[in-house]
């Protein structure tokens, strides 16, 4: 008797588990009006320009979705609401359903997935390795003996740690608390490398002092598919990813690229300079939630 309801009881808890996982973002759209976004301070796609106010390219393409949510839902009024995440809390702000939309630079995996919906991807990641160009480092194998900075909450060093040049090869680790941090680690020489998404990095030495002093190098250590994140709501998704399915096909998201990473951009109007990556304009044609598990790097 007793298995029997241990048996019940689990396979409760189960189905409510998997019932607690979606949530009306809709209907708290419309109920509060108003819609959270999560932005980032530091981040290549996504940063503070200061006084409330943010830029980059993730943000401005989910400035063009908020506008189409307020068209789907009749909702003219609506109010956005800004809220800064980092790489440690960004996914619980989304599960515990404070943000509605997370417009930074989040890989989406199968980890992750677990606990947020993705969006089709907008962006798709290489990490790369950012250096001093007098350091003497070239490659992974260059990293031996060598301090390696990146932030708190990612991921990258586990990848580094996997990529089949780093057998063998022993280094420290030092973590900064945002991008901007881990740079300033790499920048006062506290580092000898910064491992993080290639947009991150460029974003970085190009607003640096001395832009001319960095570079990127050695291999691709990972290929990551970035889209926005979102609690788990079927239909809140199909309305995002109908916005962004009408921007790639419109031509306008080529055109955001194009202003964020190829342009002058504020707050000091220097210029990214990161091509448009194939693997983004293949994402951009044909419209997919894919995880990072599924690319091959």
């Amino acid at each position: 008797m007793k298995k029997h309801l241990l048996i019940a009881v689990g396979a409760l808890m189960m189905t409510s588990s998997a019932f607690a996982q979606d949530v009306d973002v809709i209907g708290k759209i419309k109920s509060s009006g108003t819609i959270v976004e999560g932005v980032r301070e530091s981040s290549g796609l996504s940063y503070t320009l200061g006084n409330g106010k943010y830029a980059g390219f993730h943000y401005e393409v989910c400035a063009h979705v908020i506008d189409d949510i307020k068209k789907e839902l009749n909702l003219p009024d609506l109010q956005v609401k800004y809220q800064p995440v980092t790489s440690q809390n960004r996914v619980a702000l989304v599960t515990n359903g404070t943000v509605d939309l997370e417009c930074g630079s989040t890989t989406n995996n199968m980890a992750r997935a677990r606990d947020v919906a993705f969006a089709n991807t907008t962006f798709v990641e290489e990490v790369r390795i950012a250096v001093k160009k007098d350091s003497g480092i070239n490659s992974i194998t260059d990293l031996k003996g060598k301090t390696v900075a990146t932030t708190t909450g990612t991921t990258s060093v586990q990848t580094l740690r996997k990529h089949r040049h780093a057998e063998g090869v022993n280094f420290r680790e030092v973590y900064g608390k945002d991008h901007a941090d881990s740079f300033l680690l790499l920048e006062s020489g506290r580092a000898d490398a910064f491992i993080m998404d290639g947009s991150i990095l460029a974003a970085n030495i190009a607003k640096s002092r001395n832009p001319q002093n960095f570079a990127i190098v050695g291999e691709v250590l990972s290929v990551e598919p970035i889209a926005i994140m979102m609690p788990k709501d079927p239909a809140f998704k199909k309305m995002v990813d109908n916005s962004l399915k009408t921007m790639f096909e419109s031509g306008q998201m080529e055109k955001i690229y194009d202003k964020w990473f190829m342009q002058p951009i504020p707050p000091t109007g220097v210029t990214i300079g990161l091509p448009l990556p194939q693997s983004t304009k293949d994402a951009w044609a044909n419209p997919n939630d894919k995880p990072a598990e599924d690319y091959k790097n």
